[in-house]
């Protein structure tokens, strides 16, 4: 029998960066939020895989190129002394294309699941909108709320990503 492993899922903006309230794509935008390098050494310390997963529309809509995308997370790799261990995106908008990858639905998860041989029931998600939770939750991955960034009633529901790790290691 092969041990499963355990990840946390990761949407960026509003969780592992600022949210700036549009589309954050230009370099100089690109903030990496306080206290996530550490967040991130502790949850990697734990064991815990680590998986960015995060819509960009922008893409879809021409604002902006994959290869923003992969500045902006090269930038955030650089930031948190490669921690991560995976960072997928997905680059469609119901205005523009469909695509099984864009959250709610859970495409990126599966993506990391198969790659990771992960357990979902040992996986978390943390991310600062409800399509978030649903992503997580389609396959059986336990989801933290972080921010304000949207008013619905989740549990748990904490202030950033040093929280959620908390959480997350007890």
């Amino acid at each position: 029998m092969t041990t499963k492993n355990k990840a946390v899922f990761l949407d960026r903006d509003g969780v592992l960066n600022d949210e700036i309230g549009d589309y954050v794509w230009k370099l100089d935008e690109f903030i990496v939020s306080p206290g996530v390098p550490e967040s991130l050494a502790r949850l990697k310390a734990a064991g815990y895989y680590l998986v960015v997963v995060t819509n960009q529309a922008g893409i879809a809509k021409k604002l902006y190129t994959a290869a923003d995308v992969h500045a902006c997370h090269a930038k955030l790799q650089a930031a948190c002394n490669g921690a991560l261990d995976a960072l997928y995106f997905g680059d469609a908008h119901p205005s523009v294309s469909e695509s099984i990858l864009r959250k709610p639905d859970s495409g990126m998860f599966e993506k990391a699941v198969a790659r990771f041989n992960l357990d979902p029931a040992q996986c978390w998600v943390v991310g600062d909108r409800y399509r978030d939770m649903e992503a997580g939750a389609k396959i059986g991955v336990r989801g933290i709320m972080v921010g304000e960034t949207e008013a619905v009633d989740f549990t748990p529901r904490v202030a950033d990503l040093q929280a959620a790790t908390e959480i997350i290691l007890m």
